[in-house]
């Protein structure tokens, strides 16, 4: 289960990246919402108060996941060298300490800022463009956060679920963060479009391949396993690791107090 929810929780950061194709979409699902209700609404979750919309989507997100990413991501992981993964994760990850400094220092946190800085210019450099994680082995870690963590340390604490077309499980708080978090990532930034383009679209295929292992690890309905976990996740990382009493109820799901981040991607 620990792999699992720290796979999701990368794909939460590479949802950003097609968030103007989202808008879309959204819109063209509206009506979907307004039908009548269904056995799984009937059993309301108090977070998810718009299930019936939300499992629409999951439902759209799982079929195109279907017929377009997995089959890529299975070729690249077949394709791609163990090696070669370890070093786009690490990449990619170094990138997303620019966000994790300035959101720190947003919520107040100049300690965990100055890690991620840190990281963010020990991997750049040392660790050639970010490809090694050098500031993990000098044991340099931070605590990664992004916009949505920051609206709820300003007061936003209990947000509705939402599922995103493409992007998978949300709140309507990260859904408000995420514009804040494009403009907080370096690849926003390249001139070159194409090069913006094939980079975004490396790391969502990087992570969809690091999540087709995992998949096995869910149980049940799938749509309430990953809101569930999604929610945990997100409670968990906002308190800073502290997880409190479990407000969601997962009588079904026996989680550590580990990862998580979003997606509907899997199989």
């Amino acid at each position: 289960m620990r792999r699992f929810l720290v796979k999701q929780k990368d794909a939460f950061s590479a949802r950003s990246k097609i968030l103007p194709l989202l808008l879309l979409i959204v819109f063209s699902l509206g009506g979907c919402a307004s039908t009548g209700a269904n056995v799984a609404e009937q059993e309301a979750h108090p977070e998810d108060p718009w299930e019936g919309f939300n499992r629409r989507v999951f439902t759209f997100n799982d079929v195109v996941d279907r017929y377009t990413l997995k089959p890529v991501a299975r070729g690249y992981q077949t394709v791609t060298p163990a090696p070669v993964r370890t070093g786009v994760g690490n990449f990619f990850s170094n990138l997303g300490e620019v966000r994790t400094a300035i959101n720190s220092l947003l919520q107040g946190k100049p300690a965990n800022a100055g890690l991620a800085t840190s990281r963010f210019l020990i991997n750049s450099t040392v660790g050639v463009g970010g490809l090694l994680d050098y500031a993990t082995l000098m044991e340099i870690t931070a605590d990664k956060e992004d916009f949505g963590q920051t609206l709820a340390v300003w007061g936003w604490e209990d947000s509705r679920y939402l599922v995103l077309p493409l992007l998978g499980p949300s709140t309507l708080r990260d859904a408000t963060g995420l514009p804040v978090d494009i403009a907080a990532h370096p690849i926003t930034y390249i001139d070159d479009q194409a090069w913006r383009a094939g980079l975004a679209a490396l790391d969502i295929v990087h992570i969809r391949a690091g999540l087709l292992s995992q998949e096995e690890l869910i149980r049940g309905d799938r749509y309430r396993f990953i809101r569930d976990a999604y929610l945990q996740r997100r409670q968990f990382e906002i308190n800073d690791g502290e997880l409190g009493d479990d407000p969601f109820a997962m009588d079904d799901f026996d989680f550590d107090d580990t990862d998580f981040g979003d997606d509907d991607f899997a199989d």
